[in-house]
Formats: C-alpha cells, structure tokens, sequence
C-alpha cells in the first residue's frame, strides 16, 4: 500500500528536467501514482524529450494539435470544469502514461485535478465494490472520419513511412483493435465510426497488483460526441451508486496549483484527472499520451494485463 498518493520533486538549481534519470522516476511512480516535477529548467522541446526517455510509443488525442514535433498537444477543452477520468479510458487505445506541461500557469484557479483509484476504491462502500466488481462499464460512441483517421495515421505512421491519410480505411482500425472481443467496429456511410468498449471500471494497474477504482465514467465529452455509458449488459449504472462514487471521489481529489515551467507525469492506469474551471484563459498547459517504454515495465506486467 502506498504510504501516499503523488509526489513533487523540487528543484532549487534549475537542472534540464532529463537529468532525472527514467528508472528512478518510474520508481516514484509506481509508490505515488503522478509526480510533479518544479522549477526545472525545461522548454516544450525538453519536454518532448523527456517523454520520450520513458516511452515505447507516443499516441494522441486526435481532436487536438501537435506543438513543436510529434508529443506535445496544446490542451484545448474550453473553459468549463472537466470531471475525473483516465485519458482515453473509454476507448480501447488507453496509453500507460498521461503527461502535462505548464508553458503558463493561471493568475487564479484553473487547477488540474488528480485522484488516486486505489484510494478510492479502499474507500468504496461494500455495496459499491459488489457491483463494480460483478459489472464492466460499456462505453459507445460514435467517432468523425477526420477524427478516427488522424488517429490511425499516427498509430501506423512509424510502422508505414509510405501512408497517407487518404489511404486509410476502415480494415487499418479493425486491425488495430484485432480480435479483441471487448471491442466492436460498426462503420458508417458518412465514414465515421461508432466503437462499442468494454472495461472494468475496477483493475488492477500498469505498476501493482493492488485493485483501482480508476475509469472515465465521469469523463468529459469536449470536442467528441458524449458517450453513452453504462453497463456492459446495457442497463443503465444506477444514479445512486453514480452519485456515491462521485461524492467519494470529490472528497479525495486533490488540486496541482501549476507554476509556469511544471511537468506533471501520471500513472493512467491508476490515477484519475480532471481540472477545475479556467478562470484565466491565457493558461497555457500542453498534454501528451505514452506507452511506458518496454525496458522500464515492472516484470509482473504480463500477469497485470492478463
């Protein structure tokens, strides 16, 4: 058990962020969940790097624009409070690893949100774990052409130098998801797509074998068509237990209160995010989503994803 969620790692020299070495952090991480790396001295290119030090693969968001290369998004979900979630944890392309840059923090408020899923899922009512623990969560929703392309695109990008985004077809996502029985495909005359996902909303993680309440149940919909979700037999989760979870949940978040220069690496198998409404609309955060590259994988991974 963790002896507490989240760590910030502060520097007082302004040492380059890639003086921290991959293994300890990931070290870190898997004792907190996220770490908050302060006054380091970093750009958007050292960034990128950094990433990319503790990274297999750079997935994306693909309603969102890349910044300096082919890591950093620039966040761009409007001004509203956004609920807990796991990025892309109602798809089946969920990345190990979610990331912040702030380039410019807030004057005020504007915080991102952070909860532990192993904290609250060791708060969990009895009643509440019976039934997440005999249910997975069903997600729907359909997808633009222009959206789910993109993101294929980049998926296949470095395995096929050649493609171009008009080559792609409907057969190149099927594949991707392969026979992943969780996972449906319907395609549409208009070329979009509607994918139908199954997944626990309790799990073990990426780093321990302990369960997490971690999912995207109350996720945000910006920029995509809101999903319907609910569970995997189709009936509706109840409003009680969705009002419990939430009160639970709102109790444990906690605030980053970014300073311009922050990294913020999470663990997205374990920690949920979100953000509180932006007050200050200069703010200016970028994301970036990652597979954890394969030399720093705990060696009981395959039994965690089993």
């Amino acid at each position: 058990m963790a002896e507490h969620s989240g760590s910030y790692i502060i520097e007082h020299d302004n040492r380059p962020l890639d003086t921290m070495e991959p293994r300890a952090n990931i070290g870190r991480l898997t004792s907190t969940g996220y770490l908050v790396f302060s006054g380091f001295q970093v750009g958007l290119a050292g960034f990128s790097q950094f990433v990319l030090a503790h990274s297999s693969r750079v997935t994306l968001d693909p309603a969102r624009v890349f910044h300096g290369g082919k890591v950093a998004q620039k966040v761009d979900a409007g001004y509203a409070a956004l609920g807990l979630h796991l990025e892309n944890g109602n798809s089946p392309f969920r990345p190990d690893l979610t990331w912040f840059y702030c380039e410019r923090a807030a004057a005020h408020g504007s915080q991102t949100t952070v909860c532990d899923g192993y904290e609250v899922w060791q708060r969990a009512s009895a009643s509440a774990r019976r039934q997440f623990e005999g249910e997975q969560i069903r997600y729907r929703r359909r997808v633009e052409e222009s959206k789910w392309k993109s993101f294929v695109f980049h998926y296949l990008g470095s395995i096929r130098p050649s493609l171009r985004m008009e080559d792609i077809v409907v057969g190149d996502i099927l594949a991707l998801v392969k026979d992943d029985p969780a996972t449906t495909i319907t395609p549409h005359d208009d070329g979009s797509i509607t994918y139908d996902f199954q997944t626990p909303a309790v799990h073990r993680t990426l780093f321990g074998d302990r369960i997490a309440w971690a999912n995207s149940i109350f996720g945000p919909s910006y920029n995509y068509e809101a999903p319907l979700i609910t569970f995997a037999d189709g009936r509706e989760i109840p409003v009680a237990l969705l009002d419990e979870m939430r009160a639970l949940t709102d109790d444990l978040t906690r605030d980053i209160v970014w300073q311009n220069g922050d990294v913020v690496m999470i663990d997205n198998t374990r920690v949920m995010h979100g953000r509180r409404a932006i007050t200050d609309p200069d703010r200016t955060i970028f994301n970036a989503l990652s597979y954890l590259s394969e030399a720093l994988r705990p060696s009981h991974d395959a039994e965690v994803k089993a």
